[in-house]
């Protein structure tokens, strides 16, 4: 049987690896092949994924289009698939927040038709919106929810009061919060709340832009978003990748590659349901496949942990920015 969790309240059965779409934004990762793209969300279901991750924003609608493309060979009941809400789209491709519930009415039935699908399993909120009453906002949720465009609703990059305040007005199951290895700061707050209140936690960025994946030196340059970041930058990096080289010896211990080891103890938090992992080739998502198969013993976890941390040098930043 394929492994699944239960996300949660939301109750949905999922994969805890989460096919994710953030790759195919232009604007952050450069082109991408939409037909090796297509082979591999195909094969993510074929090696025993069954929870797809997207958002309008990624490439203005372009990641859900290829998604709907790829769903449409799949069971539609055997999948669950998450998107996102928040952009107001100018035509010269410019955004801003927009969480009025006109706009988010519009918008899912725009994500409907780009996914070729009569509903969504799972509608987040992917950033706060300051400029609109979440009352509004979670009456306008409910509504599409009663009308079955979507089944579950959740939030994406709230902090843990945007989060309560939002639970105050309606039933938001599901946070999908930045984390990981190298970026931990939710474990303060956010993930206890989450547990205490079993909401469903599907993290992105698990592999931190792909630094935590065990194949970078230090040393190599980005053509991609990642030029800019901080984490790849001249002596930052070379700290950052020599850490992760540092978990060589326990990966090969257990068998494993980097990545597979890095996966899964991420997946070992007990706050934690789901790993998204951003996934371009078929190759890519069978390596994360085997990783939801993988137990990380306690002495092992807290070795990757302590070998990670460099807390003395500073913590490493997200710096994301909320582009995602």
């Amino acid at each position: 049987m394929p492994e699944r969790v239960i996300l949660g309240a939301s109750g949905l059965s999922v994969s805890p690896v989460s096919f994710g779409t953030w790759q195919l934004s232009p604007r952050f990762w450069g082109e991408q092949s939409k037909t090796t793209l297509l082979k591999a969300m195909r094969t993510a279901y074929d090696s025993g994924i069954n929870f797809y991750d997207t958002a309008e924003a990624y490439g203005d609608g372009y990641a859900e289009e290829v998604l709907g493309e790829a769903i449409q060979a799949l069971p539609r009941d055997e999948i669950v698939i998450a998107t996102k809400v928040f952009n107001h789209f100018n035509p010269d491709r410019t955004r801003y927040p927009d969480l009025s519930p006109a706009h988010i009415l519009e918008r899912c039935d725009l994500s409907l038709k780009r996914l070729k699908t009569g509903y969504i399993d799972l509608y987040l909120l992917h950033f706060y919106d300051q400029l609109t009453r979440l009352a509004e906002i979670t009456e306008t949720l409910e509504n599409l929810r009663s009308q079955g465009k979507i089944r579950h609703y959740g939030v994406s990059n709230f902090n843990v009061e945007q989060l309560r305040a939002a639970r105050h007005f309606g039933n938001y199951t599901v946070l999908q919060p930045p984390y990981s290895l190298f970026n931990t700061q939710i474990e303060a707050e956010i993930l206890p709340y989450c547990q205490a209140q079993n909401i469903g936690v599907m993290v992105y960025s698990p592999m931190h832009k792909g630094l935590l994946s065990g194949k970078y030196s230090g040393s190599e340059s980005f053509s991609d978003f990642r030029a800019f970041h901080p984490d790849f930058q001249s002596d930052r990096f070379k700290l950052l990748a020599g850490k992760v080289q540092q978990l060589k010896p326990l990966a090969e211990a257990a068998g494993v590659s980097i990545y597979q080891l890095v996966l899964a103890a991420t997946l070992a938090h007990p706050s934690i349901h789901v790993a998204i992992a951003g996934i371009k080739t078929g190759a890519q998502i069978i390596e994360a496949t085997a990783a939801m198969r993988l137990v990380i013993d306690r002495k092992t976890y807290w070795t990757i942990r302590k070998i990670l941390d460099i807390s003395e040098q500073g913590k490493p930043k997200d710096a994301s920015g909320g582009v995602k």
